[in-house]
């Protein structure tokens, strides 16, 4: 699949200041699906923060834009932020918190092609 970062493209583009994002699944909360995915990027300041975001399943084939989704915590609205002095700490962070892969980034607004991904598979 085509739609993710090779392993050294990772920190050019964080050191570029692109966003990197990572889809993280799915869980069930009473009836609800809450979408996590987690996005790393440099900050105004220069150090990276990574961002874990969680938001309910509101959308469909017609509306892909996760962004725009509804938190399922208001008081995490634009989500759980951590702060790093180089990109090497912040993927490193993303991968022992989260689990992350370096193998499955995508640049910004992928992760949209990500959630479209996830609908087929559902509705397979």
């Amino acid at each position: 699949m085509g739609i993710y970062l090779e392993n050294s493209q990772l920190i050019t583009y964080l050191r570029l200041g692109k966003r990197i994002e990572q889809w993280l699944g799915t869980t069930k909360e009473q009836e609800e699906t809450i979408i996590k995915w987690l996005s790393i990027e440099l900050q105004k300041d220069g150090s990276y923060g990574v961002t874990y975001l969680e938001v309910f399943d509101e959308g469909n084939e017609d509306f892909l834009d996760i962004y725009e989704f509804s938190a399922p915590d208001p008081d995490l609205e634009f989500g759980e932020s951590d702060s790093f002095a180089t990109c090497e700490e912040a993927l490193e962070f993303s991968r022992q918190k989260y689990g992350c892969r370096d193998d499955k980034f995508v640049t910004a607004g992928q992760i949209q092609e990500e959630y479209r991904l996830y609908l087929l598979s559902r509705n397979e």
